[in-house]
């Protein structure tokens, strides 16, 4: 038995209900988790930076040498049908339709081989969900994270459905009563299990550079711009462990998450213990930036997103 809920999906070209998507049990997803994803959050009914989203998607799909079952105006349609049916499922408005697009593209339906197979059909799967953001008493308090090593492979900038390791990285925060593990591979910092992570320093906004060891956030270039607009400095580069045990401030992104801070890391206060000035000014510029990008009245139409 499931307990899934009724909610919409898309499988290969139809609409149906996730109870109801059914894939082959030799689909390479299953079997390798070869295939790629993408989570574009949904604000007011509109998704929100869709074409830098559609832009990693290709970046993913290209390491798997794998082409893109459809076009970003496709893709759009098939997110904008999605967020009209889970509208329309939960009789929520479009002023109250926070949600989370999911994308996944497997290989396809083979017969089991590590090799790769040639002229086999991908399977194109997107469900959406409602999204759970922070609680108030998180951002008043911020949270606490755990450290560990980063035990993952070496391609960490693919988003790809092999995703052992974060749940691997995620359960020791589960069992640690904390929201994320922070990870350090050689002694420099990566990422967190589902989230990026960000040092400030003295005002300055610090992240590890775009290799392939970290999975480059949407949000790297939103805060790069959030940064620029509060006068705040923004720097990539190499991360020590020591660096961020003695950081002002700690902070973690995702499309969930948004912009979070960490007040306490490995059970020791980070700063002051308290939400910082950088963070207060990030989330606030976050949020003028979702309210920017979402349509005047309910109808407005939606294909704004791909410029965004």
């Amino acid at each position: 038995m499931h307990n899934l809920l009724p909610l919409p999906c898309y499988l290969n070209g139809e609409f149906t209900l996730l109870p109801d998507a059914k894939i082959s049990v030799m689909d390479r997803g299953f079997i390798f988790g070869d295939g790629v994803y993408e989570v574009v959050p949904v604000y007011g009914g509109q998704p929100f930076r869709f074409a830098q989203h559609m832009a990693r998607l290709a970046r993913s799909l290209a390491e798997l040498r794998l082409p893109n079952p459809l076009t970003d105006k496709e893709w759009f349609a098939v997110a904008s049908n999605l967020i009209a049916r889970y509208t329309d499922s939960t009789r929520a408005s479009a002023q109250n339709n926070d949600q989370l697009i999911y994308i996944q593209i497997t290989r396809g339906v083979a017969m089991r081989d590590h090799a790769m197979p040639d002229n086999i059909t991908p399977t194109v799967f997107a469900m959406t969900n409602r999204m759970v953001l922070p609680s108030a008493e998180q951002r008043a308090k911020g949270v606490a994270c755990v450290t560990a090593d980063d035990f993952r492979w070496e391609k960490a900038h693919i988003k790809t459905t092999s995703l052992l390791g974060a749940v691997f990285a995620r359960q020791m925060s589960v069992d640690a009563g904390a929201v994320e593990t922070v990870m350090f591979r050689d002694g420099y910092l990566s990422e967190a299990a589902a989230s990026n992570v960000w040092l400030v320093k003295d005002g300055t906004v610090l992240g590890p550079p775009r290799d392939n060891l970290v999975l480059e956030g949407i949000r790297y270039g939103l805060i790069e711009k959030l940064c620029q607009a509060q006068g705040l400095g923004f720097a990539l580069r190499r991360i020590h462990r020591d660096e961020v045990l003695a950081a002002d401030e700690l902070l973690l992104s995702s499309a969930s998450k948004e912009v979070l801070p960490v007040t306490l890391l490995d059970g020791q206060p980070v700063g002051d213990g308290q939400p910082g000035r950088v963070y207060r000014a990030l989330y606030t510029g976050y949020q003028a930036a979702k309210k920017e990008q979402q349509p005047a009245t309910d109808t407005a139409p939606l294909a704004n997103s791909l410029s965004a």
